[in-house]
């Protein structure tokens, strides 16, 4: 076990100053703040298994072990919470058209896809940490990377149409109190303002005879989580594995995101020479859990929230609320309870959080003040987005190219062909790079 540094008195966090990985504070404030990022992380990590359909014990479970394990990889210098990975929804909930998984063959379909990710995001930690991230920068400049990000979430608006329909009036009500909290709350409250909408929708459904609690009741206190094995030996997994690769660009801009962020907010640079550590890290957590039953895994911007809010960074936390995750995966009645979340309940809270995904990738093009007058920026966006949102689709036989892998492969190819025919023929329509900055960046004007 880690040891760390005792901050200060132990008790409070003075003005201008944060509480650095390797610190910590007293061990009951300690719990306490990683209570917080359990409180963090669960609406979106209980809301992935399911909107999929992989059992949530057993997301909780690898959930908390793929934290632990990430803090020991990355030598407890970099404080982050795995929770299960949003950018998976679409290519898993595609194997029965949108909706969420129902027998366990699809279930082993399915961790086929999430076992070749993790694999593929490992070896790419193991090459940064060799030689650096450079690299990625060239493959995926700005323009690409929240073009990747962004169609993702945008090409699964129909599977949040789908839920919504079948209880509009409970969707709506829940997508207008997520809406609420965000503008209602500031600090740690709105940052939780999806899981607040889940919990108003929740309630609001139990009292107007809408959730069925017979699986509650059967369900046991203790029990194992409901582990699947990946099918591997089977043929049909692997002609699927496509439609999940352009889930690793995610993954990369995800991890790379996280540790910069850190860096700037504890006002330590060194941490970003951790990146390849990050990425090996998240690669092994997403295979194991793709091994065994879980969600994939990703590093949750919902804990930097917490971090941010309390200015307590110390990785201590994490090994709290990683603890925390993998006592709740041993009981089966937690499980049932949220498999009890009505279709009404995630039609709403998706609506939003799929629109989300696709404001993080523009975000990415707004901090990166990308030039969206020049037409190969355009056509990146326009071509992939549309593939993306269509729901495109090419067949060989039985296999198949998804919407979201046709538009990955168009946005890197219009960037990358389109600026070299552009540069050799020198008609201006390549990516210039980042607007210059005119002026005041944000805020009111003075």
């Amino acid at each position: 076990m880690p040891v760390w540094k005792i901050h200060g008195d132990g008790h409070t966090v003075a003005p201008g100053e944060v509480v650095k990985p390797d610190e910590r504070l007293n061990w009951p404030a300690t719990f306490a703040i990683g209570a917080q990022h359990i409180v963090a992380m669960f609406g979106a990590t209980f809301l992935v298994p399911i909107i999929t359909g992989f059992p949530v014990s057993t997301t909780l479970l690898f959930s908390g072990v793929g934290t632990l394990l990430f803090l020991l990889i990355t030598r407890n210098r970099l404080p982050s919470y795995l929770g299960s990975s949003f950018a998976f929804l679409a290519p898993i909930t595609a194997l029965n058209g949108g909706n969420a998984l129902e027998t366990p063959e699809q279930i082993g379909q399915a961790l086929v896809g999430v076992l070749v990710v993790g694999l593929l995001l490992a070896g790419v930690g193991f090459l940064v940490q060799a030689v650096g991230s450079g690299w990625i920068d060239k493959l995926m400049p700005p323009v690409v990377a929240g073009s990747i990000v962004a169609l993702i979430g945008f090409n699964l608006a129909p599977a949040a149409w789908n839920n919504f329909t079948l209880q509009p009036e409970l969707a709506t009500v829940t997508l207008a109190a997520v809406v609420l909290f965000s503008v209602l709350f500031r600090g740690f409250l709105g940052r939780i303002s999806i899981f607040l909408g889940v919990i108003v929708g929740y309630i609001i459904a139990v009292f107007t005879g809408q959730v069925k609690f017979e699986g509650v009741e059967e369900a046991a206190w203790i029990g194992l989580p409901d582990f699947h094995l990946a099918a591997v030996t089977d043929p049909g997994a692997w002609a699927i594995v496509p439609m999940f690769l352009p889930v690793v660009l995610v993954l990369i801009a995800e991890n790379i995101g996280h540790v910069r962020g850190v860096a700037t907010m504890t006002n330590d640079p060194s941490i970003n020479k951790h990146t390849g550590r990050a990425l090996l890290a998240d690669g092994l957590a997403t295979t194991l859990a793709g091994g065994f039953g879980g969600s994939a895994t990703t590093t949750y911007g919902e804990n930097i929230g917490v971090m941010a809010a309390t200015r307590v960074y110390s990785t201590a936390a994490y090994w709290v609320a990683g603890f925390a995750a993998i006592l709740l995966a041993f009981s089966p009645k937690i499980g049932a309870v949220f498999n009890t979340v009505p279709p009404g309940v995630l039609g709403g809270v998706t609506t939003a959080l799929y629109g989300l995904i696709g404001v993080i990738g523009i975000k990415i093009w707004v901090d990166n003040r990308v030039d969206f007058s020049r037409p190969v920026n355009q056509y990146t966006v326009a071509v992939s987005f549309v593939i993306a949102v269509g729901g495109f689709a090419m067949n060989w036989g039985g296999f198949q190219l998804g919407a979201i892998v046709l538009g990955t492969v168009a946005a890197l190819v219009i960037y990358h062909l389109g600026n070299a025919i552009a540069r050799w023929r020198k008609t201006g329509a390549d990516d210039g790079g980042p607007i210059p900055a005119v002026g005041q960046l944000g805020g009111d004007p003075e």
